[in-house]
Parts: C-alpha cells; structure tokens; sequence
C-alpha cells in the first residue's frame, strides 16, 4: 500500500491537507450522492464488489483519498501511477507484478492520477489486465473523460463523478484543521468566509488555513488575520442573513431601472463575497422573466445561455458569462406585461369557482362523450384563413376579459399591434354573425 497516504509514518512538516487525510470511509466528508448509505459505490465497497473506475471531478475533492481509502477497505494493494512522470514501460513492470499477486490471491488497485494526461498507447496497455481482472483499475480525470479516456477502457469501467464540496462540509474540514494547528478563530463567519475562498477545493481550504494561522496572535484567527494573510477584504457579507438579502435586492433594482454601472457594482460585490453563481443566474433569469419579458423575447434565452456557460467554465472564467447578461438586462426595454397577466389570471382563479371547460374546448375521447356534446363547436384554427377563428375559450362568465396588455416597448409593441389585429377581426367577424 502507499506509504504516502495511509502508512502510520510521522507526519510532521507535511503540509495539512497531506496529515488531516481520513483513513476511512465514515471520515471521508463529501460525495454523498455516491458514498451515502444505499449509494452505488458505498454498496459496492461494502459487499466487496470492486469493478475498474474513473473518479470524474475538480482539484481538490478527494480523488485521490477515495482511491486509497477503496484499497484499504477492500485490503487490496494500492499502487499509485502519475500520468505526468510514468509511460508503458512502468505500466508493463507494475502489471507484471500484480499478475503475480494475483496468482497469490491478493488484489492489487491501481490508481492513475491525471489519467487524461496518458496518451491512447498509454492507455491501452492497461486493457489486458483490466479484461482479465489483474488489476482494478481507478483512473482520476479533471476532464470530461468521454473526450479523454479511450473508449475501450471507458467501457470497461464505471464513471463516478465528484462534485465540488459544499461550504458546510469544507466547514468541516477546517474546523478539523484548528484542532490539528491547535488553534482557534474569533468568529465562526471567519471560517465560512475561508470555505467560500476555497471555491469547492479541500487542499486549498487546507493550504489557507496553514497560512492564515501562520499569523494568528495568541492563537486566535481574526478577520483582519485572514484579510492580512490573503490581502483580500473581507466583505460584509451572511448568505442566509439581511445583507444577502440587501445585495440580491440592489442587484435586481438596477437592472429593472436599466442603470447598468449600478447593476455591476452589485453584481461585482456578490461575487467578490463568494455568492453561489447558480443562485446569481436563477435570479438574472427572473429578472429575464419579470421586468423584460416580451419587450425582449431573447432576454430569457440569454439569460439560461449565461447560466449554463458560468455552470460549464466555473470561477473565475463563468463570471464573465454572469457579467454579459447582467449587462444585457440592463439595457434591454423593459416590460412587466407578462408579469402583471399572470397575477391577474392568478387573482380571477383564486376569486372565483372553478368555471367548467366549454363543450368545444373538450376532447371526446369515447363514442358517449361525444353523443354528450364534448368538442361540438370545435373550430381547429389551421383550417381557417390566417389561422384564426371566433371561436371562444374562456369559460363564459369569463367572455371578454383581458389579462394580457402589452406595453409600447421592444417588441413588445408590435406584439401589442398584432394582439389589437386579432382582437379587432374577432370583434368585426362576430358582429357580421350575428
């Protein structure tokens, strides 16, 4: 096994992240979704039925930890590869040893880290032993290994992919840390505020906490230890607190008001504090949504593009994504139209009893409900000319009602245009029948 990672070797002078590693499962924090009681992989460790694998996630999650505690928990060899310093050569010596493991009946795990870094060759010397059982192998990738594992060897493996850590669970970690350092912190945010730093990464949660309780006096971290040691502010900032609440408001008032140099201020001031990115864009989406509306259609396409974009390049590079929409918001026309509709068809819903369905609106699925008049009257708008009918759908206590009044604004206006058209022809048609 790995002497560098679970052997009981002094561990003084290595750095934090490297003596705070578990040395079990129940100690591993993160990757519930896969770890969790009844999760594919905590059930395959527990019942001992280890398969070749690929640990798809971010620097930082606990690849390489959860390789080594697998192989401790299955008492398999653990024989550590970097893609970076091996080539076929030592691929073809290490496997050449685990055969004969094998043939003594010990398993051996072999964990390639950077697995993506091994050129096709490379990979496909591993597939033999792979087939044949010699070896389970754990390859740790960064990238997305559809693109860059062989597909040979990606078939004969399972993909679990790791996420992230939350800032809870680096919470954790870093209250782990203080016991080890024997240290303290003289608020409790002050961690909090170490976790959002840390973007999701373990080792670098460690590394910060190393460094800021370097220059802790009498053993107590303070803000302006943390503001000193990272030469970053600390904003006033609680995610679950009034300020939170504060930011996201001023955020969304001047995007509404199109001032878009207020809008990035805020905007800046939200991700500077560590905000979630996916709550920053589900709100830029409602702002899409609520103040632009049909003066801008392409509002709320953009807006999910920016989405997916800060989901897809992360920080810091996503930011970017979030700045261009908050940019795009702001200066798109503005309508509350759609807005207003819907509360105002919310409000006669909640007012009034539930009118039935006209006749001509309902499906006559059988022989009887047809024979009881279900879809008599039915007018299908693509046999009429323009697609348009008299035909009513509201309910008849309702005839006439409007909930939707467009504004003059974007295309908004020429919605509001088209909308008149139509209401007009009906009008006229419906007096000519009458």
């Amino acid at each position: 096994m790995n002497a560098s990672l679970f052997d009981a070797e002094p561990l003084a002078g290595r750095p934090l992240a490297e003596r705070l590693r578990p040395q079990t499962i129940d100690e591993y924090v993160g990757q519930e979704h896969i770890l969790g009681p009844g999760k594919p992989l905590r059930m395959q460790i527990e019942r001992d039925q280890l398969g070749s694998m690929i640990l798809w996630g971010p620097p930082g999650v606990g690849k390489t930890t959860l390789a080594g505690l697998i192989a401790k928990a299955t008492k398999a060899e653990f024989v550590p590869f970097s893609a970076v310093m091996s080539g076929i050569k030592e691929i073809k010596a290490v496997m050449a040893d685990s055969e004969r493991n094998r043939a003594l009946g010990r398993r051996t795990v072999i964990f390639v880290d950077e697995i993506h870094r091994f050129n096709k060759a490379q990979q496909d010397a591993f597939l033999p032993y792979v087939e044949r059982g010699d070896v389970i192998l754990i390859g740790a990738t960064t990238e997305n290994p559809s693109f860059e594992v062989v597909g040979a060897l990606l078939s004969r493996s399972r993909t679990y992919i790791l996420r992230a850590l939350t800032v809870p669970e680096l919470v954790r970690l870093l209250e782990r840390g203080l016991t080890a350092l024997n240290v303290q912190v003289a608020d409790p945010e002050i961690l909090e505020q170490m976790a959002l730093l840390a973007n999701g990464d373990a080792r670098s949660a460690y590394n910060l906490l190393e460094l800021v309780a370097a220059g802790a006096i009498d053993g107590i971290i303070t803000r302006e230890t943390l503001e000193d040691s990272t030469q970053r502010k600390m904003l006033l900032y609680d995610k679950g607190g009034e300020e939170h609440f504060n930011l996201i408001s001023a955020l969304h008032k001047s995007v509404r008001s199109s001032d878009v140099d207020a809008a990035l201020y805020w905007l800046a001031r939200m991700l500077e504090a560590g905000e979630d990115r996916m709550y920053l864009a589900r709100r830029l989406v409602r702002m899409a949504v609520e103040d632009i509306g049909m003066a801008d259609p392409r509002a709320l396409e953009q807006s999910i593009a920016a989405q997916q974009a800060a989901h897809f390049l992360g920080i810091p590079e996503g930011d970017q994504a979030l700045a261009q929409i908050t940019i795009y918001l702001s200066l798109a026309p503005k309508s509350d139209a759609g807005y207003k509709a819907l509360g105002l068809a919310q409000q006669t819903v909640e007012k009034r009893p539930a009118d039935p369905v006209p006749m001509q609106l309902r499906n006559a699925a059988t022989k009887s409900m047809k024979a009881w008049g279900y879809g008599k009257g039915y007018q299908h708008a693509h046999q009429f000319a323009g697609a348009l009918n008299i035909m009513d759908c509201l309910p008849e206590a309702l005839l006439g009602t409007r909930f939707y009044e467009p504004k003059d604004a974007g295309m908004e206006k020429r919605l509001a245009e088209r909308l008149e058209e139509i209401r007009k022809w009906r009008e006229e048609q419906k007096r000519e029948q009458s």
